[in-house]
Order: C-alpha cells, then sequence, then structure tokens
C-alpha cells in the first residue's frame, strides 16, 4: 500500500475524492435523519407528511439519475476534476438553500438539485483514481474513498441529532434540521478550496487531445449486444447493496417488529450502524481484492455472506433490540464491496466512455431501490414480512451473482484503451 501513493499528487487526490465521497454519503443520509422534522418545521403533519415524505425522495432520486447522466457525460466530455468542482458546488448550494425553505415547492426544488450535485461525486472521483493509479495498485484508492466516504452517514446521523445543540454553541438562531444542512453545505464548500490540488488524468488527457474519438455518448452503451450486457452487468452487481439499505436498514422500523425485537426500532440508530458496516465492510473488502488480486472473487464472497445475514436475521427468532442493531452492523459488512462494484464498473470500459459509465452505474442502482422497496411492498400484503424480504432480497442476489460471473476479471488490466 505504500508504494501506492509516492506520488503525492496521487494521495492529493485520493485523500480530495474521500472527503467529497463523505460529504456526499452524508446529504444522502442527512435527508432520512431530519426529514420528519423539516417537515413538521414547514406545516406538515399526518398522512400529508408521509405522503410528501415519498414525493421528496423520488425528487431526489430522478435528480441523482439525470445527474448521473449529465456528470458521466461531462466527464468524458469536458474532463474528471471539472465534474468534482461542478457537482460539489451545486450540491453545497442546494443544502444551504434548503435549510430556509418554507414551503413543499422549495423543499422538492431543493431536493432534485442536491440529487444532481449529488450524482456526480464518486463516479468522478473513481475515474480519477483508477485512471492515475498502477493497475495493481488502484484498488487501494478507492477503497479509501468508499470507507471514508461511508462514515458520512455516521456524521449525518450525529448532526441531525444534535443540530439544535451544535447551533445554540454557535450562536446561530436555527432549528436542529436546519443546522444540519448548513453544516453540509459549509463542508462542500470547503472541500471546494481543497479540490485546488485536484489534477485530470492523463489517459483523458490524451483522448481529450483526439478529434477522430467519440467521447461520452451514452447511446453508444447499446449499440451492440455485448456492450450493452456488459453495461447492464455493472448495474445488477450494486443491486443487493441498496436492497440492503433500502429495505433491510430503511424499513427497520417495520421490520423489526415483524421478527419479535423487543423494543422500538429507530431507523435513524439502524442506519448508523448500518453505515457503520459499510464502511468496515469497504475497508477488508478492498485489502481482500490486493490479497486475492481479484474483484469478482471478494464480490462472491460479499454475497454469499450477505445471504447467511438476511437468513439469520430472519430465522432466529425473537431478540433483543441491541442484537438487531448488531445485525444491522453484519448486514452492514456484508453489502460493504460497493467500492469494488463502482471499480469494476470503471475498469470493464474504455477511457471515452468511462466517465459515462462510473457516473451513470452507481445513481442507476440508486434509482433501482424504487422498484426495489415497491416489490417489497408488494409482496408483504399477500406473502408477510419475511417472505416479502426474501423474495425481494433473493432476486437482487441472485441477478448479482450472475452479473458478477457474466463480466471479466480486471484486477490487473491495462486501462489505457477505448470502446467503439
Amino acid at each position: 500500500m505504500k508504494n501506492a501513493f509516492q506520488d503525492r499528487r496521487t494521495l492529493v487526490l485520493v485523500i480530495v475524492a474521500s472527503l467529497g465521497y463523505f460529504v456526499d454519503i452524508y446529504d444522502l443520509v442527512l435527508f432520512n435523519v431530519v426529514k420528519k422534522e423539516s417537515l413538521e418545521a414547514i406545516g406538515l403533519a399526518g398522512d400529508t407528511l408521509a405522503r410528501f415524505d415519498t414525493s421528496l425522495f423520488n425528487w431526489q432520486m430522478g435528480g441523482m439519475l439525470l445527474g448521473g447522466l449529465l456528470w458521466g457525460i461531462l466527464g468524458d466530455k469536458r474532463g474528471r476534476v471539472q465534474v468534482l468542482f461542478g457537482s460539489i458546488l451545486l450540491y453545497s448550494v442546494a443544502n444551504i438553500a434548503n435549510a430556509f425553505v418554507t414551503g413543499t415547492a422549495a423543499y422538492s426544488f431543493c431536493r432534485l438539485i442536491a440529487g444532481i450535485g449529488l450524482a456526480g461525486e464518486l463516479g468522478a472521483g473513481i475515474t480519477l483514481v483508477v485512471e492515475s493509479m498502477g493497475r495493481t495498485q488502484r484498488g487501494w484508492g478507492t477503497m479509501i474513498i468508499v470507507t471514508v466516504g461511508a462514515l458520512g452517514a455516521v456524521a449525518a446521523s450525529f448532526v441531525g441529532k444534535e443540530g439544535a445543540a451544535i447551533a445554540d454553541a454557535l450562536g446561530l438562531p436555527l432549528q436542529g434540521w436546519q443546522m444540519a444542512y448548513v453544516v453540509g453545505g459549509a463542508l462542500g464548500l470547503v472541500l471546494l478550496v481543497l479540490r485546488a490540488g485536484a489534477f485530470e488524468s492523463g489517459l483523458f488527457a490524451q483522448v481529450h487531445a483526439r478529434t477522430d474519438v467519440t467521447k461520452g455518448d451514452f447511446l453508444a452503451l447499446f449499440r451492440t449486444r455485448a456492450i450493452a450486457l456488459r453495461y447492464l452487468a455493472c448495474i445488477a452487481i450494486g443491486l443487493p447493496v441498496w436492497f440492503a439499505v433500502g429495505v433491510l436498514i430503511n424499513k427497520s422500523h417495520v421490520i423489526g417488529p415483524a421478527i419479535g425485537v423487543r423494543g422500538v426500532v429507530h431507523t435513524g440508530t439502524s442506519v448508523m450502524w448500518g453505515y457503520i458496516g459499510l464502511s468496515v465492510g469497504d475497508l477488508f473488502s478492498g485489502l481482500l481484492s490486493q490479497w486475492m488480486r481479484s474483484r469478482r472473487k471478494v464480490i462472491l464472497l460479499y454475497l454469499a455472506f450477505q445471504t447467511l445475514c438476511v437468513l439469520v436475521l430472519f430465522f432466529q427468532g425473537p431478540m433483543s433490540l441491541e442484537h438487531f442493531y448488531f445485525m444491522c452492523l453484519m448486514i452492514g459488512i456484508s453489502t460493504g464491496f460497493w467500492a469494488l462494484f463502482v471499480t469494476v464498473a470503471s475498469e470493464q470500459f474504455g477511457t471515452n466512455l468511462r466517465s459515462t459509465v462510473t457516473s451513470t452505474v452507481p445513481n442507476f442502482v440508486r434509482g433501482a431501490v424504487i422498484p426495489i422497496t415497491l416489490s417489497y411492498v408488494a409482496l408483504r400484503g399477500p406473502w408477510g414480512e419475511t417472505a416479502a424480504v426474501l423474495i425481494t432480497g433473493g432476486v437482487c442476489i441472485g441477478l448479482s451473482l450472475i452479473a458478477t460471473l457474466h463480466v471479466r476479471e480486471t484486477f490487473e488490466d491495462d486501462m489505457d484503451f477505448l470502446e467503439g
């Protein structure tokens, strides 16, 4: 690992990308932590609050799907560093504005803009690291980015709960949820200054100078059956991660009572332990990948571990609240292959499409949480809680298994190649 960061500029790049993803995850999770308090503050309650909660989530996810496409194409056409600057500025401003909304229309608009901004962060950072580090060393960089980034969820959980105390300590006339959004925006603006040290990858610079190469053409991913299947396989690999986050963790307040948890399950606490697990899991999956010199083998191991964790959760019988939160931690660890999943996607495609793929794939997986949760809800009525989760999870894990076996091993592949 020491040899991977002998170049100071590469080390700066990894640190900056890691902090960027930290802020990215902070904002993604923060909405779930403060949504009830913030919606009550603008006058919503009861069924109206529940409906608008879902609407806001859809606005943010819609922004992320749109942003993934936008930033990915821009990254291939204009440069990865420009995406890093543009995305962080956009969601920082949206976060600060979000702290001062007074109505539903303004709140929806802020979540849309924040979603667009958030969508560019991870893809640009991973693409830069993959293209800037040695072929057997780049796994260290992507591991650090996602491991540090996942801790943003822990920060969001803490700031979301202690926002009012932070505002009081700073002498600011803000409610807790407002302070939490302002902190997110301020972190982004500080990061913007740090990004002055980021540099463009040499591989992109070479391709950017060529006029005979088509860059950032999203439709090129569907021009042949082989490329389309490769792209769809990259998306399918990540589905179990957002099954765990979107169903097992975010719906833990529903799942807990159904499986006999003794005590009241708080989603915010489940999210905190789940993301701590994700951070630990990403750290170990990166280490395993470097040791085994394989990305596919590690993903397959994690899929087996996730399957075991889900089965234990639902079939071990009634449990204490502390035991349930421990299982949230274990489920988080078992889905800690997000860094490998995004790295695999980035390494599958040539320099002229790499940013497009690396930005769209994780955001399409995040967007897949909508059909995943809808499937879970639809199955819950006729089949019950346990069967609904097991069927939904089984499909997600099964598709990921097939997709992982379909893509090629890229651990030692040279990234200096083009598509088309």
